[in-house]
């Protein structure tokens, strides 16, 4: 079981990279008017012999069509000591199982009563070996909190207080997909009363982006929408040549990773299917990608890609440019969230 899930959560994260393949050439479709019509082809004999059964394979254990029909056992989400107490909300530190894991996190709780919404966050690639619990999203956090959301960031397997996965790099991370998916199955089943549990979108930036991506194809209706912030690649490849391939302190890595699946212009089948994009029609919840023009990780050409194969896919999708801004925003980032919480109130209050 937890090989499984570890070996979905390398995906698009390959250390905050991506995905990679192209998009199948579709056949051509005759026009309507065109001179030549469709001919029919001649009807086969009928056969007394029995159809043949066709058992289609098995994905590839590292993909994320292995994502579609894994076992999402997200449960046991537990308070444990306050880290902050603020005028308007308190941030405890929490856990949760799932995948035969231990993961740790924050939430944020805004003061009242409740029930409140829950966004759960996914945050960008940080090293695991200075990574400490809640990184990476701080502000996101605070600024969520305070707009009456109940903020369960998430610090995926092999972070801070997590178990460990010794093989989470190997498989292109894709576990931390399952680490999100099952920390939204666990605040659905935690009964706790200040949580909304039919009400709770997804929020990821960078690497966080991509396992964004990852849990709207793995499972469509887990959430009511999400909201990513310069995202890796939609393709799996793109990310591995960015951020593992020619790092040389990766260079183990990235032997690893090309003797277990080939490169990725040499073994195009599997980083197709390591992909999301490739299974961007599955996606059911509404989505908003915010992407400065002067991004210097993560270049913007991938998210104007990603959004057109979302639209080509019919993903109710769109997506903010912010001139000048770079990986991390600077100017626009509160313009970025004030339409952050807009987009959330409005998709997440549909229910």
């Amino acid at each position: 079981m937890v090989r499984i899930a570890a070996v979905l959560a390398a995906m698009v994260l390959l250390t905050g990279a991506c995905t990679t393949e192209a998009e199948p050439a579709a056949a051509p479709t005759p026009s309507p008017g065109s001179a030549t019509s469709p001919t029919r082809s001649p009807q086969p004999a009928p056969s007394s012999a029995a159809p043949a059964t066709v058992t289609p394979d098995p994905p590839h254990p590292v993909s994320v069509p292995a994502l579609f029909d894994q076992r999402y056992d997200g449960r046991r989400l537990r308070l444990g000591e306050v880290l902050v107490t603020s005028d308007a909300y308190t941030q405890r530190a929490v856990s949760f199982r799932g995948d035969g894991l231990r993961i740790s996190g924050v939430m944020n709780v805004p003061r009242g009563r409740g029930p409140f919404p829950v966004l759960v966050l996914a945050h960008g690639y940080i090293d695991p070996a200075v990574y400490v619990t809640g990184q990476g999203l701080r502000r996101e956090q605070d600024w969520l909190a305070r707009a009456g959301y109940v903020v369960l960031h998430v610090d995926y397997r092999n972070h801070a207080g997590s178990d460990r996965d010794p093989r989470a790099e190997l498989e292109l991370r894709l576990g931390y997909t399952a680490d999100v998916i099952n920390a939204v199955r666990a605040v659905r089943r935690s009964g706790l009363r200040f949580v909304d549990p039919d009400r709770i979108g997804l929020l990821g930036r960078s690497m966080g982006g991509g396992v964004v991506y990852n849990v709207l194809t793995a499972v469509p209706g887990l959430v009511d929408a999400a909201v990513v912030f310069a995202p890796v690649s939609s393709r799996a490849g793109d990310n591995f040549n960015r951020w593992i391939r020619d790092d040389p302190g990766r260079a183990g890595l990235s032997q690893q990773i090309v003797r277990a699946y080939g490169a990725p212009e040499d073994n195009r089948r599997f980083w197709r299917a390591a992909s999301p994009r490739s299974y961007f029609e599955r996606i059911t919840e509404p989505l908003l990608i915010h992407h400065g023009t002067a991004d210097e990780s993560c270049p913007i050409r991938w998210s104007r890609a990603s959004l057109e194969a979302l639209e080509r896919s019919g993903v109710d999708a769109r997506m903010f440019t912010y001139p000048g801004e770079p990986h991390a925003f600077i100017e626009a980032w509160p313009t970025s969230m004030r339409r952050t919480v807009r987009f959330f109130e409005r998709h997440l209050d549909e229910r």
